[in-house]
Protein backbone atom coordinates (compact mmCIF):
# COMPACT_ATOMS: atom_id res chain seq x y z
CA UNK A 1 0.00 0.00 0.00
CA UNK A 2 1.39 3.40 -0.92
CA UNK A 3 2.33 5.80 1.81
CA UNK A 4 1.06 9.37 1.94
CA UNK A 5 2.79 12.46 3.23
CA UNK A 6 1.20 13.83 6.35
CA UNK A 7 1.88 17.29 7.75
CA UNK A 8 2.27 16.89 11.44
CA UNK A 9 -0.48 18.77 13.32
CA UNK A 10 1.69 20.65 15.73
CA UNK A 11 5.04 21.28 14.27
CA UNK A 12 4.75 21.05 10.53
CA UNK A 13 6.53 17.71 10.53
CA UNK A 14 6.34 15.75 7.33
CA UNK A 15 6.11 12.04 7.95
CA UNK A 16 5.36 9.04 5.87
CA UNK A 17 2.25 7.32 7.11
CA UNK A 18 0.73 4.10 6.04
CA UNK A 19 -2.83 3.09 6.68
CA UNK A 20 -1.76 -0.51 7.25
CA UNK A 21 -1.69 -1.47 10.94
CA UNK A 22 1.76 -1.94 12.43
CA UNK A 23 2.62 -4.58 14.95
CA UNK A 24 5.51 -4.83 17.39
CA UNK A 25 7.10 -1.98 19.29
CA UNK A 26 8.25 0.87 17.10
CA UNK A 27 10.16 3.27 19.35
CA UNK A 28 10.61 5.96 16.69
CA UNK A 29 6.89 6.14 15.95
CA UNK A 30 5.89 6.24 19.61
CA UNK A 31 8.46 8.87 20.50
CA UNK A 32 7.43 10.80 17.39
CA UNK A 33 3.84 10.94 18.66
CA UNK A 34 5.04 11.75 22.17
CA UNK A 35 7.38 14.50 20.93
CA UNK A 36 4.58 15.89 18.74
CA UNK A 37 2.19 16.15 21.67
CA UNK A 38 4.89 17.58 23.97
CA UNK A 39 5.97 20.23 21.46
CA UNK A 40 2.31 21.08 20.88
CA UNK A 41 2.02 21.80 24.60
CA UNK A 42 5.34 23.63 25.08
CA UNK A 43 4.56 26.84 23.24
CA UNK A 44 4.45 30.52 24.21
CA UNK A 45 1.33 29.97 26.34
CA UNK A 46 3.09 27.22 28.29
CA UNK A 47 6.09 29.46 28.98
CA UNK A 48 3.96 32.45 29.94
CA UNK A 49 1.47 30.53 32.09
CA UNK A 50 4.23 28.83 34.07
CA UNK A 51 6.08 32.09 34.75
CA UNK A 52 2.96 34.12 35.59
CA UNK A 53 1.54 31.54 37.98
CA UNK A 54 4.93 31.04 39.65
CA UNK A 55 5.06 34.77 40.31
CA UNK A 56 1.48 34.69 41.67
CA UNK A 57 1.57 31.49 43.74
CA UNK A 58 5.26 31.09 44.55
CA UNK A 59 6.29 27.63 45.78
CA UNK A 60 2.61 26.62 46.07
CA UNK A 61 2.50 26.44 42.29
CA UNK A 62 4.26 23.07 42.70
CA UNK A 63 0.94 21.66 43.97
CA UNK A 64 -0.85 22.95 40.86
CA UNK A 65 1.79 21.33 38.65
CA UNK A 66 1.54 17.99 40.49
CA UNK A 67 -2.27 17.91 40.24
CA UNK A 68 -2.19 18.92 36.58
CA UNK A 69 0.32 16.15 35.75
CA UNK A 70 -1.95 13.51 37.30
CA UNK A 71 -4.97 14.89 35.43
CA UNK A 72 -2.96 15.09 32.19
CA UNK A 73 -1.85 11.45 32.38
CA UNK A 74 -5.34 10.16 33.19
CA UNK A 75 -7.00 12.17 30.42
CA UNK A 76 -4.46 11.36 27.74
CA UNK A 77 -4.23 7.64 28.52
CA UNK A 78 -7.99 7.28 28.14
CA UNK A 79 -8.23 9.34 24.96
CA UNK A 80 -5.25 7.76 23.18
CA UNK A 81 -6.30 4.19 24.02
CA UNK A 82 -9.88 4.61 22.78
CA UNK A 83 -8.82 6.32 19.54
CA UNK A 84 -6.16 3.71 18.74
CA UNK A 85 -8.43 0.74 19.53
CA UNK A 86 -11.33 2.24 17.56
CA UNK A 87 -8.94 3.00 14.66
CA UNK A 88 -10.83 6.25 14.07
CA UNK A 89 -10.26 9.94 14.66
CA UNK A 90 -12.03 11.60 17.58
CA UNK A 91 -14.68 13.37 15.51
CA UNK A 92 -15.56 10.15 13.67
CA UNK A 93 -15.95 8.31 16.99
CA UNK A 94 -18.24 11.06 18.25
CA UNK A 95 -20.37 10.88 15.09
CA UNK A 96 -20.82 7.13 15.60
CA UNK A 97 -22.04 7.75 19.13
CA UNK A 98 -24.53 10.36 18.00
CA UNK A 99 -24.90 11.70 14.45
CA UNK A 100 -23.78 15.32 14.39
CA UNK A 101 -21.87 15.08 17.68
CA UNK A 102 -18.57 14.83 15.81
CA UNK A 103 -19.40 18.02 13.96
CA UNK A 104 -20.02 19.78 17.29
CA UNK A 105 -16.74 18.42 18.68
CA UNK A 106 -14.89 19.51 15.54
CA UNK A 107 -16.31 23.00 15.93
CA UNK A 108 -15.43 23.16 19.64
CA UNK A 109 -11.86 21.95 19.06
CA UNK A 110 -11.45 24.42 16.20
CA UNK A 111 -12.75 27.22 18.43
CA UNK A 112 -10.29 26.23 21.14
CA UNK A 113 -7.57 26.05 18.49
CA UNK A 114 -8.46 29.57 17.38
CA UNK A 115 -8.14 30.83 20.96
CA UNK A 116 -4.81 29.04 21.28
CA UNK A 117 -3.63 30.41 17.97
CA UNK A 118 -4.48 33.97 18.92
CA UNK A 119 -2.23 33.42 21.93
CA UNK A 120 0.45 31.85 19.72
CA UNK A 121 0.40 34.89 17.43
CA UNK A 122 0.70 37.06 20.54
CA UNK A 123 3.69 35.00 21.66
CA UNK A 124 5.33 35.48 18.28
CA UNK A 125 4.75 39.22 18.60
CA UNK A 126 6.31 39.23 22.07
CA UNK A 127 9.34 37.33 20.76
CA UNK A 128 9.75 39.85 17.93
CA UNK A 129 9.48 42.70 20.43
CA UNK A 130 12.34 41.21 22.48
CA UNK A 131 14.53 40.78 19.40
CA UNK A 132 13.61 44.15 17.89
CA UNK A 133 12.42 46.59 20.62
CA UNK A 134 11.34 49.13 18.01
CA UNK A 135 8.62 46.73 16.88
CA UNK A 136 5.50 46.59 19.05
CA UNK A 137 4.03 43.12 19.79
CA UNK A 138 1.17 43.87 17.39
CA UNK A 139 3.51 44.74 14.50
CA UNK A 140 5.71 41.77 15.39
CA UNK A 141 2.65 39.50 15.33
CA UNK A 142 1.64 40.74 11.89
CA UNK A 143 5.15 40.16 10.50
CA UNK A 144 5.26 36.71 12.12
CA UNK A 145 1.93 35.78 10.54
CA UNK A 146 3.29 36.66 7.10
CA UNK A 147 6.36 34.52 7.80
CA UNK A 148 4.17 31.64 9.04
CA UNK A 149 2.05 31.65 5.88
CA UNK A 150 5.19 31.81 3.72
CA UNK A 151 6.78 28.91 5.60
CA UNK A 152 3.59 26.87 5.28
CA UNK A 153 3.61 27.33 1.52
CA UNK A 154 7.24 26.20 1.14
CA UNK A 155 7.72 22.61 -0.03
CA UNK A 156 10.25 21.54 2.63
CA UNK A 157 9.13 23.95 5.34
CA UNK A 158 8.10 21.10 7.65
CA UNK A 159 11.57 19.55 7.82
CA UNK A 160 13.27 22.92 8.19
CA UNK A 161 10.94 24.00 11.00
CA UNK A 162 11.25 20.66 12.79
CA UNK A 163 15.04 20.96 12.94
CA UNK A 164 14.78 24.61 13.92
CA UNK A 165 12.30 23.72 16.69
CA UNK A 166 14.55 20.98 18.06
CA UNK A 167 17.54 23.35 18.19
CA UNK A 168 15.47 26.12 19.80
CA UNK A 169 13.89 23.67 22.24
CA UNK A 170 17.35 22.49 23.26
CA UNK A 171 18.44 26.11 23.70
CA UNK A 172 15.40 26.82 25.88
CA UNK A 173 16.11 23.85 28.16
CA UNK A 174 19.82 24.73 28.38
CA UNK A 175 19.05 28.36 29.27
CA UNK A 176 16.41 27.34 31.80
CA UNK A 177 18.81 24.92 33.49
CA UNK A 178 21.42 27.70 33.63
CA UNK A 179 18.92 29.99 35.35
CA UNK A 180 17.85 27.19 37.68
CA UNK A 181 21.39 26.42 38.88
CA UNK A 182 22.55 30.04 38.97
CA UNK A 183 19.64 31.25 41.13
CA UNK A 184 19.55 28.27 43.52
CA UNK A 185 15.75 28.02 43.92
CA UNK A 186 14.24 26.79 47.23
CA UNK A 187 13.73 23.21 46.01
CA UNK A 188 12.94 21.91 49.50
CA UNK A 189 10.10 24.38 49.95
CA UNK A 190 8.78 23.58 46.46
CA UNK A 191 8.69 19.85 47.32
CA UNK A 192 6.90 20.60 50.60
CA UNK A 193 4.35 22.91 48.94
CA UNK A 194 3.70 20.28 46.26
CA UNK A 195 1.76 18.32 48.91
CA UNK A 196 0.97 21.09 51.40
CA UNK A 197 0.27 24.33 49.49
CA UNK A 198 -0.36 27.67 51.15
CA UNK A 199 -2.98 28.42 48.51
CA UNK A 200 -4.75 26.51 45.73
CA UNK A 201 -5.71 28.24 42.48
CA UNK A 202 -8.42 26.37 40.53
CA UNK A 203 -8.02 28.66 37.52
CA UNK A 204 -4.32 27.80 37.39
CA UNK A 205 -5.12 24.06 37.35
CA UNK A 206 -7.67 24.48 34.56
CA UNK A 207 -5.23 26.61 32.57
CA UNK A 208 -2.33 24.18 32.92
CA UNK A 209 -4.38 21.10 32.06
CA UNK A 210 -6.04 22.92 29.16
CA UNK A 211 -2.66 24.09 27.92
CA UNK A 212 -1.17 20.58 28.08
CA UNK A 213 -3.93 18.15 27.01
CA UNK A 214 -6.89 20.42 26.28
CA UNK A 215 -8.43 21.21 22.92
CA UNK A 216 -6.52 19.88 19.92
CA UNK A 217 -3.25 19.11 21.75
CA UNK A 218 -3.97 15.64 23.13
CA UNK A 219 -5.41 14.55 19.77
CA UNK A 220 -2.25 15.57 17.90
CA UNK A 221 -0.27 12.56 19.12
CA UNK A 222 -3.19 10.08 18.97
CA UNK A 223 -4.13 11.05 15.43
CA UNK A 224 -0.49 10.74 14.40
CA UNK A 225 -0.51 7.14 15.62
CA UNK A 226 -3.63 6.53 13.52
CA UNK A 227 -1.89 8.05 10.47
CA UNK A 228 1.11 5.78 11.09
CA UNK A 229 -1.03 2.64 11.29
CA UNK A 230 -0.40 2.08 15.02
CA UNK A 231 -3.90 0.80 15.77
CA UNK A 232 -5.75 -2.04 17.48
CA UNK A 233 -5.41 -3.71 20.88
CA UNK A 234 -1.95 -5.05 20.03
CA UNK A 235 -0.71 -1.44 19.94
CA UNK A 236 -1.86 -0.60 23.49
CA UNK A 237 1.56 -1.15 25.13
CA UNK A 238 2.99 1.37 22.66
CA UNK A 239 0.11 3.75 23.35
CA UNK A 240 0.70 3.58 27.11
CA UNK A 241 4.42 4.31 26.74
CA UNK A 242 3.88 7.06 24.19
CA UNK A 243 1.15 8.78 26.19
CA UNK A 244 3.07 8.77 29.47
CA UNK A 245 6.32 9.76 27.70
CA UNK A 246 4.59 12.76 26.11
CA UNK A 247 3.23 14.02 29.43
CA UNK A 248 6.59 13.34 31.10
CA UNK A 249 8.48 15.38 28.49
CA UNK A 250 6.13 18.35 28.78
CA UNK A 251 6.02 18.10 32.59
CA UNK A 252 9.82 17.94 32.88
CA UNK A 253 10.11 21.21 30.97
CA UNK A 254 7.33 22.68 33.15
CA UNK A 255 9.11 21.72 36.39
CA UNK A 256 12.48 23.05 35.20
CA UNK A 257 10.90 26.34 34.10
CA UNK A 258 8.97 26.62 37.38
CA UNK A 259 12.08 26.12 39.51
CA UNK A 260 14.04 28.60 37.40
CA UNK A 261 11.28 31.21 37.76
CA UNK A 262 10.99 30.48 41.49
CA UNK A 263 14.73 30.98 41.87
CA UNK A 264 14.54 34.42 40.24
CA UNK A 265 11.41 35.49 42.13
CA UNK A 266 12.80 34.27 45.48
CA UNK A 267 15.60 36.83 45.04
CA UNK A 268 13.00 39.59 45.24
CA UNK A 269 12.90 40.29 41.50
CA UNK A 270 9.66 41.69 40.08
CA UNK A 271 9.11 40.45 36.54
CA UNK A 272 7.99 42.74 33.74
CA UNK A 273 4.21 42.14 33.33
CA UNK A 274 4.51 42.89 29.59
CA UNK A 275 6.65 39.77 29.04
CA UNK A 276 7.26 37.81 32.27
CA UNK A 277 9.28 34.85 30.88
CA UNK A 278 11.63 37.10 28.89
CA UNK A 279 12.05 39.31 31.93
CA UNK A 280 13.00 36.27 34.02
CA UNK A 281 15.77 35.29 31.62
CA UNK A 282 17.01 38.86 31.40
CA UNK A 283 17.42 39.08 35.17
CA UNK A 284 19.23 35.75 35.32
CA UNK A 285 21.30 35.69 32.12
CA UNK A 286 21.67 39.32 31.13
CA UNK A 287 20.92 40.89 27.77
CA UNK A 288 22.35 37.97 25.76
CA UNK A 289 20.05 35.54 27.55
CA UNK A 290 17.18 37.98 27.05
CA UNK A 291 17.71 38.16 23.29
CA UNK A 292 18.25 34.42 22.94
CA UNK A 293 15.01 33.78 24.82
CA UNK A 294 13.23 36.16 22.45
CA UNK A 295 14.41 33.97 19.56
CA UNK A 296 13.30 30.80 21.37
CA UNK A 297 9.90 32.31 22.19
CA UNK A 298 9.41 33.39 18.58
CA UNK A 299 10.44 29.94 17.27
CA UNK A 300 8.05 28.16 19.66
CA UNK A 301 5.26 30.53 18.67
CA UNK A 302 5.72 30.41 14.90
CA UNK A 303 5.70 26.59 14.81
CA UNK A 304 2.66 26.53 17.10
CA UNK A 305 0.84 29.03 14.86
CA UNK A 306 1.11 26.70 11.87
CA UNK A 307 0.50 23.56 13.93
CA UNK A 308 -2.62 24.82 15.68
CA UNK A 309 -4.04 26.09 12.39
CA UNK A 310 -3.35 22.79 10.62
CA UNK A 311 -4.85 20.61 13.37
CA UNK A 312 -7.90 22.82 13.88
CA UNK A 313 -8.70 22.77 10.17
CA UNK A 314 -8.17 18.99 10.12
CA UNK A 315 -11.10 18.75 12.54
CA UNK A 316 -13.19 21.15 10.44
CA UNK A 317 -12.81 18.89 7.39
CA UNK A 318 -15.59 16.81 8.94
CA UNK A 319 -18.05 19.64 8.43
CA UNK A 320 -18.04 19.80 4.62
CA UNK A 321 -16.10 18.37 1.64
CA UNK A 322 -15.45 21.94 0.48
CA UNK A 323 -13.23 22.51 3.53
CA UNK A 324 -11.23 19.35 2.81
CA UNK A 325 -10.80 20.31 -0.84
CA UNK A 326 -9.57 23.79 0.03
CA UNK A 327 -7.85 22.96 3.34
CA UNK A 328 -4.70 24.93 2.48
CA UNK A 329 -6.73 28.10 1.96
CA UNK A 330 -8.60 27.49 5.22
CA UNK A 331 -5.33 27.05 7.13
CA UNK A 332 -4.04 30.34 5.75
CA UNK A 333 -7.38 31.97 6.59
CA UNK A 334 -7.15 30.56 10.11
CA UNK A 335 -3.74 32.15 10.61
CA UNK A 336 -4.89 35.48 9.17
CA UNK A 337 -8.03 35.48 11.34
CA UNK A 338 -6.03 34.70 14.49
CA UNK A 339 -3.65 37.54 13.70
CA UNK A 340 -6.44 40.01 12.96
CA UNK A 341 -8.15 39.25 16.27
CA UNK A 342 -4.89 39.61 18.18
CA UNK A 343 -4.04 42.90 16.46
CA UNK A 344 -7.50 44.20 17.36
CA UNK A 345 -7.57 42.94 20.96
CA UNK A 346 -3.87 43.08 21.92
CA UNK A 347 -3.05 41.98 25.49
CA UNK A 348 -0.85 38.97 24.60
CA UNK A 349 -0.27 37.84 28.21
CA UNK A 350 -3.99 37.75 29.03
CA UNK A 351 -4.76 35.95 25.77
CA UNK A 352 -2.14 33.27 26.42
CA UNK A 353 -3.67 32.56 29.85
CA UNK A 354 -7.27 32.62 28.58
CA UNK A 355 -6.42 30.26 25.70
CA UNK A 356 -5.37 27.56 28.16
CA UNK A 357 -8.54 28.08 30.20
CA UNK A 358 -10.78 27.78 27.12
CA UNK A 359 -9.13 24.52 26.09
CA UNK A 360 -9.61 23.33 29.68
CA UNK A 361 -13.37 23.78 29.19
CA UNK A 362 -13.29 21.54 26.10
CA UNK A 363 -11.42 18.66 27.78
CA UNK A 364 -14.25 17.28 29.99
CA UNK A 365 -16.54 17.14 26.95
CA UNK A 366 -14.10 15.32 24.67
CA UNK A 367 -12.88 13.02 27.45
CA UNK A 368 -16.46 12.15 28.43
CA UNK A 369 -17.26 11.25 24.83
CA UNK A 370 -14.22 8.95 24.61
CA UNK A 371 -15.20 7.24 27.88
CA UNK A 372 -18.72 6.58 26.60
CA UNK A 373 -17.26 5.29 23.32
CA UNK A 374 -15.12 2.87 25.35
CA UNK A 375 -18.33 1.06 26.36
CA UNK A 376 -19.69 0.59 22.81
CA UNK A 377 -18.80 -2.66 21.04
CA UNK A 378 -19.80 -1.13 17.72
CA UNK A 379 -16.85 1.24 18.12
CA UNK A 380 -14.18 -0.69 20.07
CA UNK A 381 -15.12 -4.31 19.26
CA UNK A 382 -14.22 -6.84 21.97
CA UNK A 383 -11.78 -4.51 23.73
CA UNK A 384 -12.39 -4.16 27.48
CA UNK A 385 -11.36 -0.75 28.79
CA UNK A 386 -9.81 -1.14 32.29
CA UNK A 387 -12.35 -0.30 35.00
CA UNK A 388 -9.82 1.69 37.05
CA UNK A 389 -8.95 3.75 33.99
CA UNK A 390 -12.60 4.49 33.26
CA UNK A 391 -13.22 5.51 36.88
CA UNK A 392 -10.12 7.71 36.86
CA UNK A 393 -11.27 9.21 33.56
CA UNK A 394 -14.76 10.00 34.87
CA UNK A 395 -13.27 11.50 38.03
CA UNK A 396 -11.13 13.79 35.85
CA UNK A 397 -14.15 14.64 33.68
CA UNK A 398 -16.23 15.63 36.72
CA UNK A 399 -13.37 17.56 38.32
CA UNK A 400 -12.55 19.44 35.12
CA UNK A 401 -16.21 20.21 34.45
CA UNK A 402 -16.69 21.55 37.99
CA UNK A 403 -13.48 23.60 37.87
CA UNK A 404 -14.40 24.90 34.41
CA UNK A 405 -17.78 26.12 35.68
CA UNK A 406 -16.05 27.73 38.66
CA UNK A 407 -13.56 29.43 36.35
CA UNK A 408 -16.30 30.61 34.00
CA UNK A 409 -18.25 32.06 36.93
CA UNK A 410 -15.17 33.93 38.14
CA UNK A 411 -14.45 35.25 34.64
CA UNK A 412 -18.01 36.56 34.29
CA UNK A 413 -18.82 37.71 37.82
CA UNK A 414 -15.52 37.62 39.75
Amino acid sequence: MSAEKVISPASGLSASASSAPRTGFNWSLIMGAAFLMATSAVGPGFLTQTTVFTQTLGASFAFVILVSILLDIGAQLNIWRVIVVAKKRAQDIANELLPGLGIAIAGAVALGGLAFNIGNVGGAGMGMNVLFPSLSPVVGAAISAIIAVTLFLLKDAGKIMDRFTIVMGGALIAMTLYVLFSTEPPVGEALYRAVWPEQVDVIAIITLVGGTVGGYITFAGAHRLIDAGVTGQEALPQVNRGSISAISLASLVRVILFLAALGVISQGVTLDPANPPASMFQHAAGNVGYKLFGLVLWAAAITSVIGAAYTSVSFLKTLHPFIEKHSRAFIIGFIVTSTAIFCFVGKPIALLIIAGAINGFILPVTLGIMLVAATRKSIIGDYKHPVWMSLFGWLITIMMAAMSLYTLYNMLFG
